[in-house]
């Protein structure tokens, strides 16, 4: 108890930071829409955010090394109130893309400075309980960030962001003013693609196909959910159950992914996902519960599929190898990332909403093929590390995550 009040400041910056940042996305979306962006320019701006949280992560570890990690935690939240506050100056796609890319560089950053903070002051002993800690309190906020679109939505547009602006600026205080002593920088993770493609094929296509389904329908979801009738109160909602899907599969999946080979686990669920893509389509018009029970399976049959992947690059892995390939999944969730938005939009305004759910279900074909053909290339380890479900936040999580995965 005594080491979660100790790190209860940091749960609550990552929170308020998560209230911000999860809100802004579609926000961005019903905004930009209703102002008359088009839907490939509201698809950019998710874009533009994933290239600034690919630029964060590969900088903030550097930026902690010079002036450390509480003024590069207040260095990467003024840029994310910065992205936030400017939306209402200029009302224009190409100059919200460059807000989005400082609210990129909020996230990726703030979120290196936690977990080096978290991962300089944990034990072998208290790292279960402070990773789940920390899960809580970052995918809590997420779903309630979701919740609140509709609210924000229906204030006015300078109104909503300075909420947005407020929240972001909050998330600075509890970790400016903690008594818990800096601890020392840790040394930049080296980025190292190769590596993974190394380790594991299926695991890298894995990854990138999680960041299209993820970053496609959580950036993008808002377009989808206007097109088939959903009010902004119910496009929160709609995101919302795709969180809560993907919270309730990690501990199931995590048992069948120790269990069975983890290929099998990935290819089903890639099975399963085209089926809840099926579904998503086929109940666009049945009511707002059926698409929201969609949007739940949707969840729960995409969510996982990083962590089973990156689970199963570990298991070919050195534990000297483990921060680095940590590293170099997150470099290819990235850039699937900053792909997937911009052209789901564009999709969905050539061929219609349900061309979001066609994309996404042509990435999870590929990935069965392709998980086919690579057991046939290898066999499954018989020594396997241990399933841990493995936050996109950051290069350094593999740091934090430890010798969580050694049995």
């Amino acid at each position: 108890m005594r080491m979660l009040i100790s790190f209860a400041a940091l749960f609550l910056s990552i929170a308020l930071l998560q209230l911000s940042s999860g809100g802004v996305g579609p926000l961005d979306a019903l905004t930009g829409l209703d102002r008359g962006f088009s839907q490939p320019e509201v698809g950019f701006l998710g874009s533009a955010h994933f290239f600034g949280f690919f630029i964060g992560c590969w900088w903030a570890p550097r930026l902690m090394g010079s002036v450390g990690h509480s003024r590069a935690f207040a260095t990467f939240t003024a840029m994310g109130a910065i992205g936030l506050a400017a939306h209402v100056i200029v009302v224009d796609p190409w100059f919200w893309a460059l807000c989005r890319i400082g609210s990129g560089l909020c996230v990726a950053g703030c979120y290196t400075v936690v977990e080096a903070w978290l991962q300089a002051k944990v034990t072998n002993e208290t790292r279960g309980r402070a990773m789940g800690s920390y899960r809580m309190a970052d995918m809590g906020a997420s779903l309630v960030a979701q919740l609140m679109i509709g609210t924000l939505a229906d204030l006015e547009t300078y109104i909503a962001y300075n909420i947005l602006t407020i929240l972001c600026c909050a998330s600075l205080l509890p970790l400016a003013l903690t008594r818990l002593p800096q601890p020392e920088t840790p040394k930049a993770t080296r980025l190292r693609p190769a590596l993974a493609w190394a380790c594991s094929p299926m695991g890298v296509a894995a990854v990138i196909v999680a960041a299209l389904s993820s970053a496609s329908f959580r950036m993008v979801g808002p377009i989808y959910g206007q097109e088939v009738g959903l009010t902004p109160n119910q496009i929160g909602s709609f995101l919302a159950a795709y969180v809560a899907g993907g919270a309730l599969a990690q501990y199931p999946v995590g048992w069948l992914a120790d269990k069975f080979d983890r290929r099998w686990v990935m290819i089903w669920l890639s099975v399963a996902a085209i089926v809840a893509c099926a579904v998503t389509v086929a109940t666009s018009g049945n009511g707002t519960t059926s698409i929201l029970l969609a949007s739940a399976f949707f969840g729960l049959t995409t969510f996982p599929i990083y962590s089973v992947a990156t689970a199963h690059a570990h298991d070919f892995a050195t534990s000297e190898q483990r921060v680095e390939l940590s590293a170099a999944h997150m470099f290819f969730y990235a850039i699937g990332a900053i792909a997937a938005p911009y052209t789901t939009s564009a999709l969905i305004g050539s061929y219609g909403p349900e061309a979001l759910f066609y994309f996404i279900s042509a990435g999870h074909v590929v990935l069965v093929i392709f998980g086919l053909f690579r057991m046939r290339v290898r066999r499954a380890p018989e020594d396997r590390t241990r399933y841990v479900y493995a936050p996109r936040t950051s290069f350094s999580i593999g740091r934090l995550l430890g010798r969580s995965r050694e049995r």
